[in-house]
């Protein structure tokens, strides 16, 4: 069965770090384009980082990995393979970070999307929350 798990949210002050797993079971991650998407109350869902899968794609002209202005240089998006695990550290967190968020995955070979509607498979989220 193919699934994916977030974790790793929680309630954190302004300025504060957590750090979001996502862990794959039933397929292998390396074949994948992972995304992370939030959606906060009332808001559209959008993505915050994107990693490429193992096959040496990337979002031009960025790269393997490609954020958003409103996370760059905050959120790093990274992948573990042997543990089929990808991350999202996200550090000096604001209040308007606050959102679920969810790791969704796209297959390999396609070409690269930032769109959630070309994403298949999906977790279920994680609440995080930025407040003092």
């Amino acid at each position: 069965q193919v699934q994916l798990v977030e974790s790793g949210g929680g309630l954190v002050q302004p300025g504060g770090s957590l750090r979001l797993s996502c862990a794959a079971s039933g397929f292998s991650l390396d074949y994948y384009t992972i995304g992370w998407f939030r959606q906060a109350p009332g808001k559209e869902r959008e993505g915050v980082a994107y990693i490429s899968a193992s096959d040496g794609s990337i979002f031009y002209p960025d790269g393997p990995t490609y954020y958003p202005d409103s996370v760059k240089g905050r959120f790093t998006i990274s992948r573990d393979n042997d543990k089929n695990t990808v991350y999202l550290q996200m550090d000096n967190l604001k209040p308007e970070d606050t959102a679920i968020y969810y790791c969704a995955g796209r297959p390999a070979g396609e070409e690269q999307s930032i769109l959630a509607s070309d994403y298949v498979y999906w977790g279920q989220g994680t609440q995080v929350t930025v407040a003092s």
